[in-house]
């Protein structure tokens, strides 16, 4: 039996060891979340501490990942799905992020070397302990 996370990343191809590396860097940071993949449109996402989740477009509860990580065809895709005070994690501290490109919870990079890895590390960090205290608005429904 094959391990369908190990199949993930070596569909990747030439992206594997970039998204392995990546994988490394959010698991040291927020080692107490659980990965699997989830489904995402027509693509497959590499999940991290899946929670209750229910858009307002929804009429059931759901499960979705506190982080994932995406290969898009340019780029790495992070989301991160932390909301505080009314903002987005990712958004609000895409200046200390690198040189990497910001949306509300999504960071886009094109390799992890681009990326500050320590302000990264304390994004997820912080993500993950508000998450457990309860204080991540994007998970309350």
């Amino acid at each position: 039996m094959t391990d369908p996370v190990e199949e993930w990343f070596a569909a990747a191809g030439p992206r594997e060891a970039e998204l392995r590396r990546v994988d490394a860097l959010v698991r040291e940071a927020a080692p107490g979340l659980d990965r699997e993949l989830v489904a995402s449109g027509s693509s497959t996402l590499l999940g991290y501490g899946l929670l209750p989740y229910r858009p307002r477009s929804a009429r059931e509860t759901t499960r979705w990942p506190l982080v994932a990580l995406a290969a898009q065809k340019r780029h790495l895709s992070l989301y991160v799905c932390a909301v505080v005070d009314g903002e987005y994690l990712p958004e609000a501290r895409a200046e200390r992020l690198g040189r990497v490109s910001c949306g509300k919870s999504c960071i886009r990079f094109t390799s992890l070397d681009r990326v500050d890895a320590g302000e990264l590390r304390a994004l997820l960090r912080d993500a993950a302990a508000l998450t457990s205290r309860g204080g991540n608005a994007f998970f309350v429904s």
